[in-house]
Formats: C-alpha cells, structure tokens, sequence
C-alpha cells in the first residue's frame, strides 16, 4: 500500500463517510482508516434476514454478556442480533470520573449501521443559542451557511418527512413522509386547538420511501418497514455509510479503505507549520505505519477524535494538536433523555394499527427559542406515539387454553406515551482528557472522561414533566405517569463537542471551514466540533458540515493554499 495519498479519512461512520464520497468524487486519492474489521454491504449483516426463532437465546442477551457487558448491555439496540457490531465493554477500556456509557461500534460504517436514523435540521434559533443567552461562545455560521448542505446531503441519503412549515424546525428535500395513527393525528389536533407554540408532526428519518434513480444509482431500494434496522439492512432501505457513500466513493476509483487501522496521532511539520500525515497502529500485527496526505479529515466520532487530537503531540503543539488555548476536550455535551411520561386514552376503540413504521411523531422545541422564558437555558424536544396493544387470554386447560391463546383480544385503551431529548449545557467542567498513567493494549493513552449532568438539566426535566403532563390532560389522556430513567451520560449516544468550532482561535479550536485554527490542513466534521447541542438529533448536520468542509478544503488545494 502507498504510503502517500491526498487525503486521509479516520474514521468510516456517517461523517466519514461523507468525506470519503466528496474527497474522491472531486479526485483526490484518499485513505479512510477504520480502526475495526470490514463489514460489507449486504454480505456481512449475519443477522439481517433472520427470524426470532432462529437465535439460539430467542434474540435476548444472556446473563453471562450483561454481566461481562454492563455498560454497552444498557443501550436499547444492544441485543443478540445486533452485539457483533457493538465495542465489548473490556475491547476498549476507559476511566469514568463519572458514570458515563460510552458506546461504539468499531467496523466499517461504523454507528451509521446502528443508529436511530432520525434527522432534523437546525434553525437559526439553534445556531443563534449561546449568542442569545450568553452562556458559552457563538456559532461561527448560521442556518443559511449550512442550508444547501442540508438539502445536497439530504437528496442523496434519503430523507422522508413532511412540508411543516415551522421556522424552529426548517423543512428539507423529503420523500413522502410515514402516517401517524389516528390517537397521534388526534394528539397533533388537540395540541394545535390549544397551544399556538407548539407541533405535533410526524418525524423525520433517513428512510427511502419512494424509489427514485438517486437511490437505484446507489442499489438501493424502498424501506420495507421491518424495523429490525440496527440489524444492517441489506436493502439499502435506510442510509448508512455501507450502502451509500463508502460504495459511491469506492466507485471513483479514488478510494483506499484500510480497516484494522488504529490511529495513535496526526503527525506535524514542525517547518513546514502543518500536519503530514497520520500514525496508525495494525491492530493486528502491532506494527506502526505512518500514513501522508495533503489534507487530512478527523471522523472517529466524538470522543476518539478528542482522543486522537490530545495525543498528537509536537514541540509546537505540546498539549494536542491545535490545543493553544487549552480547551482541547472540554465543554463536551450530550442529550438528556433522561424523562419519559406514559398515559391511556379510551378513544378510538372500533380501530388499531397494523404494520410497522420506523419511526413516530416528534414534538419540536418550543420552550426558549425566541426569548429566555424559563428558569433553565435552552430547550428539550419529544418523541410521541401512540399504540393499541393485542393480548392473547390463557384461560382454561386443554381444548379451552388452545382456543383462548388463538384468539386476539386488544386492550380497551390505548397506550401513548413521550420520551424527552434535552439540550445539555457544554461546560468546562465537562470534558475528556488522556490519563497520565494507563495505556490501551495498543499503547495509546486511555480516555478519561468526566461528564455529568446539572442543575439546569434537573429544572429542565421538571418542566418537561409538567408540560407533557398538561398536554396530555387537554387531550383527553388518562393515567398519566412520569418516570425517571436514571441513564448514564453518553447513553444517549449523542455526545458532542471537545473541538468545537467559533470565530475566536482563543476560545475555540475550529474556524467557521471545521479547520483547526492552528493547523488549518487538518478538518474536524464529527460530533467533536460541536459548539452547542442544540435537540434535534445530530447526524444529518455532521453530515451536511463535513460535505461544506470537503468543498471549502478542495477550493484552497486547488489555489495552492494547503
């Protein structure tokens, strides 16, 4: 393998992969690292096709891999058929000053094979929040620095949705959007019939719900609504990088992936006063090998990329690439979604649903966003849905039993219910740091994070409760519960910042481009460069930020400028 490319990648998730496409697309050889196995399209999702019985623990964790797994064995897609693409709990060992579920998938695609899939823009509400309440620094763009990104981005991967016309939620380029059922149609009236702020709509995914040549192009075919996604889904149905854009930048021909490629730096040019290139270390053979490029785009997901920034160290850059300030791996943030509520409601009794859907209602943020309104900065948004659950009666013995169990019966109520996703506030005292003592079995410095929730979350969570609640009541909604899920930071898998960007090279690490301030070759467009959190979900603006980057780096290379 060459040791000199263009542009290296590290990383091959869902901003990976992004800049691999852009990177090759526009002509430049580019290396993506992946630190974990190859996993192909379609061949290498063992579980993809599989039914219940076929598992051989009936598609459950047993006992010894929670016990072994304490930490990954808490997040909600972590099952039988899912747990060879999720990072064992002793693979990668971390420090945690504070409870904290860092979760990983280490192969090719990285999370974009087990993620949510929910997509939502951001507004300049979202983008304008620090600068409105003064707490932390100003974004560097605004929504329309970023908008043509959102609507590139979103025609290749496919986005379904609905026209909303809301302007703390800006519409997108959608495919037809999935129905709600008729008690979340009837939520979305009531609350439309009482409050003027507030939306029910349905959510937004990146799910292909019309077979258009884009998506043909890219051998990819319609959703076919199994929700077993997190699986891999061999039909291409959702976006990920292993059926979108590694396969169109593997098709330029410009493409070198190399997995098994753990990256222990990004080296620097201490004369020419720009990175050079990446050391990797085999994860097979041990071996270190050191990579060159022109450029080079740091995509490892949040938390490594503040790994691997903090242990590229120089005589010029002593405490971490670009870390002048001293800021490198502080002010990380996350989302609360730490609340949920729950509720019957007797209406609607003659109907049920039939069917799956990949996704559900969503409830944009309305509390703060024009103007400081509460006791807590920033906001929170919703997931809703609605369900009439079927039960089969196991009366009787014998004849009597065989009959009951072959008869569906349905509840004389429906169930509904709400999680929140709560806007973390990036704090000092949050942060990532290289421990000074423990190395991983690859040499490199182990991760200590510190992250915790506060007091705003705590007042946040409060009037989440008490909104939903009341919203529920004025929509005719019985027993209504609230619980607290007590889940650690990071298992929300939304972790964002470290490197975050502003206009200020003295309070901040990326300029507006997501290049280090002080080592403008080297681009960061993962959760890392995260200045805010903002509730949408995240990954469609890593997406449309790293797709900006790779256009803005392309443009200086050609003038001779990196």
């Amino acid at each position: 393998m060459s040791e000199k490319f263009d542009a290296i990648v590290i990383g091959s998730g869902i901003s990976g992969g992004w800049a691999a496409k852009e990177l090759c697309e526009k002509g430049l050889k580019t290396l993506v690292l992946e630190r974990g196995r190859e996993v192909k399209h379609i061949e290498d999702y063992p579980t993809g096709t599989m039914l219940p019985w076929e598992f051989e623990h009936r598609n459950r964790l047993t006992r010894e891999m929670k016990e072994a797994n304490p930490i990954v064995s808490r997040c909600y897609a972590f099952y039988e058929g899912t747990e060879h693409f999720f990072v064992k709990d002793d693979e990668h060992p971390y420090i945690q000053e504070k409870p904290f579920d860092w979760i990983r998938g280490y192969q090719t695609g990285g999370k974009s094979l087990m993620w949510a899939r929910q997509t939502q823009r951001w507004s300049d509400f979202d983008f304008e929040g620090p600068a409105r309440d003064g707490f932390a620094v100003d974004w560097p763009i605004r929504y329309a620095d970023i908008a043509p990104w959102y609507s590139y981005v979103e025609k290749f991967a496919g986005i379904s949705g609905n026209k909303d016309g809301l302007k703390n939620l800006p519409d997108g380029e959608f495919l037809p959007a999935h129905e709600m059922n008729c008690v979340e149609s009837h939520f979305q009236s009531q609350i439309a019939k009482h409050y003027k702020d507030r939306h029910i709509i349905q959510g937004r995914c990146a799910h292909i719900t019309d077979n258009r040549q884009i998506y043909l192009d890219q051998n990819r075919s319609k959703c076919m609504h199994r929700t077993i996604c997190e699986r891999g889904c061999p039909y291409g149905g959702y976006f990920s990088s292993n059926s979108s854009t590694l396969p169109a930048a593997q098709r330029t021909g410009n493409l070198t992936l190399r997995p098994h490629s753990v990256v222990h730096s990004i080296l620097f040019d201490e004369k020419l006063g720009k990175a050079k290139g990446v050391k990797v270390i085999d994860a097979i053979s041990g071996e270190e090998i050191d990579f060159h490029a022109r450029i080079i785009f740091v995509n490892a997901s949040a938390l490594n990329s503040n790994l691997i920034l903090l242990n590229s160290k120089s005589s010029r850059f002593p405490n971490g690439l670009g870390n002048d300030n001293g800021m490198l791996g502080k002010y990380v943030a996350f989302h609360n979604y730490n609340r949920t509520i729950s509720a019957e409601f007797e209406g609607y009794l003659d109907k049920t649903t039939s069917g799956k859907r990949p996704n559900s209602p969503y409830v944009p943020r309305f509390r703060n966003v024009e103007k400081q309104e509460t006791d807590f900065l920033r906001g929170y948004a919703a997931g809703f849905q609605a369900s009439r659950n079927p039960y089969y009666p196991s009366d009787g013995w014998g004849e009597d039993l065989k009959e009951s169990l072959s008869t569906k019966k349905y509840n004389d109520y429906w169930t509904v219910g709400s999680h929140m996703m709560g806007e973390t506030i990036p704090k000092e005292s949050n942060y990532v740091a290289l421990d000074d003592k423990e190395v991983d079995k690859w040499g490199i410095p182990k991760l200590r994070i510190s992250i915790d929730y506060d007091e705003n979350d705590k007042k946040m969570e409060q009037d989440y409760m008490d909104q939903f609640t009341e919203m529920f009541e004025k929509a005719g909604f019985k027993n209504i519960k609230t619980r607290e899920s007590k889940r650690n930071p990071g298992n929300d898998i939304h972790e964002m910042g470290g490197v975050r960007m502003g206009h200020d090279p003295k309070t901040s690490l990326l300029d507006k481009w997501n290049a280090l301030h002080h080592c403008q070759n080297v681009f960061v467009t993962d959760g890392a460069c995260m200045t805010s959190t903002s509730t949408q979900n995240p990954s469609l603006t890593y997406m449309a930020l790293t797709a900006r980057a790779v256009d803005y780096a392309v443009n200086r290379m050609k003038r001779a400028e990196l």
